[in-house]
């Protein structure tokens, strides 16, 4: 374990302590909220850069109102979600009677501009159960042979929101139901490249999940093994970190250099909520320059994103 001190606007100790080698840390010496000095922001972001993923503890006092001031301190908050509108006007209503997302996956990937973060506050949780991982897909492109590294720079994948992750767990028939009539209520696919740059560190990541659709170019049998090829490789124990919720605990984490995975590991009559709110992002580029391209739906309303060069 190691520990990083800085100092925040008001003379206080932040600590940041490693929980892994490749991914995750928890934040100490912070009071998240709308009123943080540039400084404490400062430090809120280099680490989340670095360590992927970060966790705070303590934040009780945390609102909706204040976790939405909070995300103005880091970027531009979008709206809840490119389809789902009946949560709430400012977060996204994590809710596990509407099913349980017990699927790896980045968040929204099949628009064009997939969120640059999301930060995700404990509201109602389990008696026990109900903690989620996160891995890093920066360190399983890094770890990938070079044979597979190549071949996966040279990969588009196509995501679409047909496949609702959230639609898999266990909920009552009539709630997840109507759920996933309002998640698929607009269509939206994009092709993405499988290899992106990160438009901050310029490190390169996977971009995979289970919004993919397909592999393009490739037999439905091609694209299924090679998916599962790399998608194995991502969530491969060394790259990822746990967190076992505790009410008043807040999880930030960098969209685009993660996947995460909510554990489906308590009882039906067990009630689990959070809310998000997810960070407005740039379009993604790979390797070779090239962006993603909308197959169909328009983001333009969820989120304002501008394509970047490689």
């Amino acid at each position: 374990m190691s520990v990083d001190i800085s100092a925040t606007d008001s003379g206080a100790a932040v600590r940041v302590v490693r929980l892994g080698a490749h991914i995750g840390a928890r934040v100490e010496g912070v009071r998240l909220g709308g009123d943080l000095g540039a400084r404490t922001v400062s430090a809120i972001r280099a680490a989340l850069r670095e360590h992927r993923v970060i966790f705070f503890q303590g934040q009780d006092h945390l609102t909706e109102d204040g976790q939405h001031e909070f995300a103005e301190l880091l970027g531009n908050p979008t709206t809840p979600h490119p389809t789902l509108s009946s949560g709430g006007a400012k977060s996204l209503a994590i809710d596990s009677r509407h099913g349980r997302s017990n699927v790896w996956h980045t968040d929204v990937t099949f628009v064009d501009r997939v969120p640059r973060a999301s930060i995700l506050r404990a509201v109602t949780l389990p008696s026990y159960g109900g903690s989620t991982t996160w891995a890093s897909t920066v360190a399983a492109y890094e770890a990938l042979p070079e044979p597979l590294k190549v071949l996966a720079e040279s990969l588009r994948a196509r995501h679409t929101n047909l496949y609702d992750y959230a639609g898999e767990g266990r909920s009552s028939e009539q709630n997840s139901a109507a759920y996933r009539r309002e998640f698929e209520s607009r269509y939206f696919e994009t092709e993405h490249p499988v290899v992106e740059v990160h438009p901050e560190t310029g490190e390169r990541a996977l971009l995979l999940g289970c919004f993919v659709k397909e592999l393009v170019g490739l037999s439905g049998n091609e694209s299924k093994a090679l998916f599962q090829l790399f998608q194995q490789r991502i969530t491969r124990l060394e790259n990822t970190t746990r967190w076992n919720w505790s009410p008043g605990d807040v999880a930030i984490w960098d969209n685009r250099a993660t996947q995460h995975y909510a554990i489906d590991d308590y009882d039906g009559s067990e009630r689990r909520t959070l809310t998000r709110i997810t960070l407005a992002g740039d379009i993604p580029v790979g390797v070779d320059g090239r962006a993603s391209t909308v197959i169909a739906g328009d983001a333009g309303d969820y989120s304002s994103a501008t394509p970047r060069a490689a």
